[in-house]
């Protein structure tokens, strides 16, 4: 049997590396951390190259997620502050300027998390 939620949250995954590879982001890692993380399926990650390419990012993934029914349950931060943080559930997308990427360095972080794609 399928879990229906867990699909959900790769097919919200999906739907999000594509909006970030339209919009021609950065870096962009997919994680599994299914079984390492208590609060989340799946992670986004991904670099923009300037405060209004975060912030088209963000909205672009925001609007492709809505109309796929996926509803957004939090965000943090915005095109400002060189990171956003979008949260579906099973879903956390991690949007950041370079500095704030590397800084934060989730990858390393979530090291045992499955890499499932990784676009640059």
């Amino acid at each position: 049997m399928i879990d229906s939620e867990k699909d959900s949250g790769r097919e919200a995954a999906d739907i999000a590396v594509h909006s970030a590879v339209e919009l021609q982001a950065e870096n962009i890692h997919l994680l599994d951390v299914r079984g390492i993380s208590e609060f989340a399926d799946y992670f986004v990650v991904l670099t923009a190259q300037s405060s209004r390419h975060l912030r088209a990012i963000a909205s672009d993934m925001e609007f492709s997620l809505k109309s796929e029914g996926h509803i957004i349950h939090h965000k943090e931060g915005d095109h400002t502050s060189g990171w956003t943080l979008l949260d579906y559930g099973d879903l956390i997308i991690h949007l950041f300027a370079p500095e704030y990427r590397e800084f934060y360095d989730l990858e390393s972080a979530w090291s045992e998390a499955k890499t499932l794609s990784i676009i640059q």
